[in-house]
């Protein structure tokens, strides 16, 4: 099992945080801190294998933390943190942590950093000595978190909105998707724009005799 321990100044936020390593298969919480000296005694004491690191902290801010235990302990890092100024990021980059997460975000971030963290682990335990592919395997196949959905626009009903995209091969308008998936023609297209602001589809305008054209979308 990998040993997790999980930072957070905030209580609820520690605990979802805890319910989400959890439910990942291979690691185990061992620790949750809420403050940055009780995070250092915790990792000094436990020997964690990972730390989920918050930056905002009630006594010392975590990138403070983050140089504490790079200069002390034998633990890999990911920052988990509602900061988005480019000087934390930048300061997190130098600091040598695996991963930056912003808040809010679903398990399936998580999940994705985790797993991607085991596979590096059980990939290195493998060699006697890392080749040239070996390395730009472990520094070039980082997973990137999920992207979160726009307000009103849902995971599930998203995939289902995909997955009719992706079975069109001649691509489908708006009015078409929504007749497949059953949900509102209004609901289909806001899906469908967002695919395409995201770059997961294409659009193009079908002409016909009068009137707008119609948009017809098609999958990546």
């Amino acid at each position: 099992m990998i040993r997790v321990l999980v930072v957070d100044d905030d209580f609820m936020v520690a605990k979802v945080h805890s319910g989400y390593v959890a439910r990942t298969e291979g690691f185990a919480v061992v620790g949750v801190a809420h403050t940055g000296a009780e995070a250092i005694r915790l990792a000094r004491e436990l020997k964690p294998d990972l730390v989920l690191l918050d930056v905002y902290l009630p006594d010392v801010d975590g990138l403070s933390v983050l140089r504490e235990l790079r200069a002390t302990e034998d633990v890999d890092v990911i920052l988990i943190t509602a900061a988005t100024d480019v000087e934390t990021v930048r300061q997190a980059m130098r600091g040598g942590v695996l991963h930056y997460l912003i808040k809010p975000f679903e398990y399936a971030s998580l999940r994705d950093q985790l797993t991607h963290f085991a596979s590096l682990h059980q990939r290195l335990d493998r060699l006697a000595e890392a080749g040239q592919a070996d390395v730009d395997q472990v520094f070039g196949s980082r997973p990137s978190a999920k992207p979160v959905l726009p307000k009103g626009l849902t995971v599930q009903t998203a995939r289902l909105v995909e997955t009719a995209l992706r079975g069109a091969s001649g691509g489908m308008s708006a009015s078409e998707c929504a007749e497949a998936t059953g949900v509102a023609r209004v609901s289909a297209r806001r899906y469908l724009e967002h695919f395409v602001a995201t770059g997961k589809a294409e659009v193009t305008l079908k002409y016909g005799g009068t009137g707008r054209p119609e948009r017809r979308y098609l999958w990546s």
